[in-house]
């Protein structure tokens, strides 16, 4: 059996991982609002943005999973089950869904006038409301 002493350490990285994958989640938004922003306006947006964009999402995806099951790694260490915290673990699951649903869409993004453009936009701002609900709900666990 594991230590109680190395569960306690690994809940608050799994939170500080977390923490780390919800800001790149924000600085992700940011640059994907400023490529609507100048597409909306009409100016074309430019190459390096778009690509650090590109580059970035399926990168962020894989952080976003992983933090998922080190989580469930971490309460299953701890507790034996999964379901320790419900809704913090359906919370994850959403969102881990709502990632692999956003990458999906992002696949078919195609032209400057694709009709994907908005459903990413919308899962983009859901996943980072729920994101910044599920730390809510992380730091009380914690403490």
């Amino acid at each position: 059996m594991i230590d109680r002493l190395i569960i306690s350490y690994l809940k608050y990285i799994h939170g500080l991982y977390n923490i780390l994958v919800i800001l790149l989640f924000l600085y992700q938004g940011w640059i994907g609002l400023r490529i609507r922003r100048e597409r909306i306006r009409g100016t074309a947006p430019t190459v390096k943005i778009i690509k650090r964009h590109r580059r970035f999402g399926p990168i962020l995806s894989l952080l976003g999973i992983s933090g998922f099951f080190a989580g469930l790694t971490v309460v299953y260490l701890d507790e034996g089950h999964f379901f320790e915290h419900p809704l913090h673990f359906i919370i994850g699951l959403v969102i881990i869904l709502l990632v692999i649903a956003t990458f999906s869409i992002s696949r078919r993004i195609r032209g400057r006038d694709s009709h994907w453009r908005t459903p990413h936009f919308a899962l983009g701002v859901i996943i980072i409301c729920l994101y910044l609900f599920q730390a809510f709900l992380g730091i009380g666990i914690l403490f």
